[in-house]
């Protein structure tokens, strides 16, 4: 039986090599980090580290993501089955502790005894000799690719860029917030009601806070990083703000749905007086718990390309976080991924050399999670050629299979494909008229059933 040689040891390698082992196919994974080599974002050699945020996002089935994470549990998810062992409160969101995340997928690879782990760096593509062609390789190195299998997948693909700007957020130590100013609540009083800080800001303080994120000293950008984009649903704040002064108000710092209890009950009125009222918060910051034991919180929706002394200084403006320890500021990183729907087929093999798969996010799909369901497909996929088994691919009336369509055949035009999270404007449209406040409810129906249907075919 072939050996399956994975590149990277993220969520999607991660994931990938737990489909094949389990299955009883013999998997390698390499993987560059080790105790002295890391990456910009990365601070451990841990497997599936989360360097963005701790939020897996909504675990409710009628979002698209939630939808999502079902659907991988269902499909025996390894990096489902480590966020759920290890969970911690975010309301209706998943979020977990991420050494205990990393810790539990490493070990549950581990303990398969189908699983070697190689602590060095492929640089380059296997593609140049026929012999070469019976090995079996999945390239799931993510967004921080190396620049040297970069270069080679480039030389490779005959595409022209494959880059693309990330930002990570600042993480602060809870007990330097301060809570005379700030309080726990969730919009909406969603999950358990008291999941997030809340630091508000007045109209002041606010138009205060914009202009200094314009200002700001940014990170330079490389020459040859200048034209490099960004992808929308990660933009660092400043950027945000420089597409008008009442984005940010409108996004991560939206108020609606809290109810600050440092202003006296009388003063607490009905939602639709909310802009009119004085003392009400004109813009609201949110913090998420980041570990288990609740020491860390990050600034919910601030990647930022700042330098770290602009950080300190403006962040330090925000009521609650006047004194407030940075356990790290944020950051920006290069990503990377793949004109997928140019150079994959429907089953993520590399067109030029199907002997090479390509999984995570370097295929397109933006998030944990839709990087770890690209993972999950690989796996499933060379499972079944390796044991002589013929099987379809989930349909796009499925989360997972509507990704897979999107970063394949589905996108209308393969000129101009960027990252993209899942999203209900990716599934087959419902066969039936259903009213708006039911269609949610409906595809989630639908897309269950047809992946239980699917999976007894797998």
């Amino acid at each position: 039986m072939k050996k399956v040689n994975i590149i990277g040891a993220g969520l999607a390698g991660s994931e990938a090599a737990w489909q094949l082992a389990s299955r009883g196919i013999e998997v390698e994974i390499f993987e560059m980090r080790d105790e002295t080599r890391k990456t910009f974002a990365h601070r451990t050699k841990d497997f599936a580290e989360l360097v963005c945020s701790n939020s897996l996002r909504s675990d409710d089935v009628t979002t698209a993501i939630g939808l999502l994470h079902q659907e991988m549990r269902l499909l025996n998810s390894l990096i489902m089955r480590s966020a759920d062992a290890n969970k911690i409160p975010a309301g209706s969101a998943l979020a977990v502790d991420r050494e205990g995340f990393s810790k539990f997928i490493e070990s549950e690879l581990l303990a398969t005894n189908k699983v070697k782990i190689s602590r060095r760096e492929i640089s380059e593509l296997s593609i140049n000799s026929e012999e070469k062609y019976e090995e079996k390789w999945i390239i799931a190195t993510g967004p921080l690719t190396s620049d040297a299998l970069s270069q080679s997948i480039l030389e490779n693909s005959g595409c022209e860029h494959l880059a693309f700007f990330d930002a990570i957020a600042p993480i602060v130590y809870k007990d330097s917030i301060d809570f005379t100013k700030a309080w726990f609540q969730s919009r909406y009083d969603k999950g358990d009601g008291a999941d997030y800080v809340n630091c508000p800001l007045s109209k002041d303080q606010y138009e205060e806070f914009v202009n200094d994120l314009l200002t700001a000293e940014k990170t330079d950008f490389k020459e040859w990083e200048k034209n490099t984009p960004y992808f929308d649903g990660c933009l660092p704040i400043e950027v945000m703000a420089e597409r008008g002064a009442e984005t940010l108000r409108f996004g991560p710092m939206k108020p609606v749905g809290l109810t600050n209890p440092h202003i006296a009950p009388s003063e607490n009125v009905d939602e639709k007086f909310f802009k009119n009222r004085p003392g009400k918060p004109h813009a609201v910051i949110q913090l998420r718990q980041d570990n288990k034991i609740g020491t860390l919180y990050n600034i919910v929706g601030f990647q930022t390309k700042m330098k770290y002394g602009d950080q300190q200084r403006i962040f330090k403006k925000i009521p609650g976080l006047e004194n407030a320890e940075f356990a790290r500021f944020g950051g920006i990183h290069r990503n990377t991924f793949l004109n997928s729907p140019k150079l994959l087929d429907e089953y993520l093999h590399f067109k030029k050399s199907p002997n090479i798969m390509f999984a995570g996010q370097v295929t397109g799909v933006e998030g944990y999670v839709e990087s770890a369901a690209m993972g999950l497909l690989s796996g499933i996929f060379l499972s079944a050629e390796i044991l002589g088994k013929n099987i379809s691919k989930p349909t796009n009336k499925t989360a997972i299979g509507a990704l897979l369509n999107h970063i394949t055949i589905g996108h209308e035009s393969k000129s101009d494909f960027q990252p993209m999270n899942v999203n209900f404007g990716l599934f087959e449209p419902l066969a039936e008229k259903t009213k708006k406040i039911d269609r949610k409810t409906a595809y989630s129906k639908r897309a269950l059933h047809e992946i239980e249907e699917w999976k007894q075919k797998i």
